[in-house]
């Protein structure tokens, strides 16, 4: 089955590489091709791909897209340089607290009402989807048409939360879980205060000393001279593993060792060139889309029914959008940076991985499982197809605004 997958990946890759320009044109996203190739070759349709359930097969959906977020979130961290991150801090402070917060209540209130399902199993929904995913928000702030268009700090302050929102979501998900479990709330409290705590230490003195041993080593020429982009992403590997032997939250480890080492570097001109981020969005990202995308419970879908449908356009229209609007002011937006904001904060890998936590620590909830995975696949396409025509109304809004 391996050589299969790594068949039909290998393939679609060379084939989004061959044709990059074209497909930069598609309305289709990247990710969005790799999903619908999973489904394609997946059982639902030819069954070369043959793998169970996300409900079966949680644990390797968990691995992959811990993986992917680490080597995300790292590219996040190092994607602005350190002078023009500072002035976004208090913004990218509100979006992850009073923002974050939002979003989890309001995915929460849509999934009892919707779903008819107790607040554990709401609970679980509204925190595993209310960070923004890194990985697929990416393809709305980076790139040509993007920098063009986008103003840079809404582009900032977009990347930052997802990278940051991404590990901070886990107190929120822990505390889920003790509502959705037996676990009394002290423990998830500590557990987080552990996690989070932990991480931002560790991943700043790891990411501060991994610069200084890269610097000594080019002093020393112990080092061949090659691409940056290598080492931070062995960087983002040694941080996620280390972080996970020591129960600490490796998705924010790594997004902080990824600014220490930003704060450390006078290597922009560097990172610039080796566009790490368009290698993880196109490439990096293609092998859990088709996974996942074999992998869709399509029988636990079934029996959603309509309320499935409901839950995809409220969660899509209520859980993000308003926020961003009620928080326009604090957060110094013009009205068109928040509506933009507000609709491309997909969700996606993040999503996937606390989904799939939550079931680790949990036990599988079949209804829990397909009512998130739905969603995300939604979101996947929804926000896949709707980026070329975003990037159209906002600068149609700004040739207005310009006009006036």
């Amino acid at each position: 089955m391996l050589d299969v997958l790594l068949s039909v990946v290998g393939a679609l890759a060379l084939i989004v590489a061959l044709l990059s320009g074209y497909v930069h044109r598609l309305v289709l996203s990247t990710a969005l091709l790799a999903l619908l190739t999973g489904i394609v070759f997946g059982p639902a349709v030819l069954g070369v791909i043959d793998l169970p359930t996300v409900v079966e097969g949680h644990q390797e959906i968990h691995e992959l897209s811990r993986v992917l977020l680490a080597v995300s979130v790292m590219a996040v961290a190092l994607r602005y340089p350190t002078r023009e991150v500072r002035p976004c801090t208090r913004p990218v402070v509100i979006l992850l607290t009073a923002a974050m917060i939002g979003m989890a209540l309001i995915t929460t209130a849509v999934a009892s009402a919707v779903l008819g399902v107790g607040l554990g199993a709401a609970a679980l929904l509204g925190a595993a989807l209310c960070p923004t995913d890194p990985v697929l928000a990416s393809s709305a702030v980076t790139g040509e048409p993007a920098e063009r268009e986008i103003a840079a700090r809404t582009r900032r302050l977009l990347s930052l939360e997802s990278g940051a929102n991404d590990g901070l979501a886990l107190p929120l998900v822990l505390a889920a879980i003790a509502i959705a479990g037996t676990r009394p709330g002290t423990g998830a409290l500590l557990e987080s205060l552990w996690q989070v705590m932990g991480a931002v230490a560790f991943g700043a003195v790891t990411g501060r000393l991994g610069e200084r041993v890269l610097r000594g080593a080019e002093k020393g020429r112990t080092v061949e001279s090659g691409p940056l982009l290598l080492y931070t992403v062995l960087l983002a590997l040694f941080v996620l593993g280390a972080a996970g032997l020591l129960n600490l939250d490796g998705v924010l480890a790594v997004f902080v060792a990824g600014l220490a080492f930003n704060a450390a570097s006078s290597r922009g001109e560097r990172l610039t060139e080796v566009k790490i981020d368009e290698v993880i969005n196109h490439f990096l990202l293609l092998p859990l889309f088709v996974v996942f995308g074999a992998m869709l419970p399509w029988q636990e879908w079934g029996r959603l029914g309509w309320r499935g449908l409901v839950l995809v356009v409220g969660v899509l229209l209520l859980r993000r959008l308003p926020v961003l609007l009620a928080l326009k002011k604090p957060l110094s937006l013009r009205w068109r940076d928040a509506v933009f904001m507000g609709w491309f904060g997909p969700i996606g890998v993040s999503a996937l991985f606390y989904l799939t936590l939550e079931a680790h620590r949990l036990g599988a909830d079949p209804l829990v499982l397909a009512a998130g995975t739905l969603v995300v696949a939604a979101s996947t396409a929804v926000h896949g197809v709707t980026t070329a025509m975003g990037l159209v109304l906002y600068r149609k809004a700004n040739a207005e605004k310009a006009a006036r």
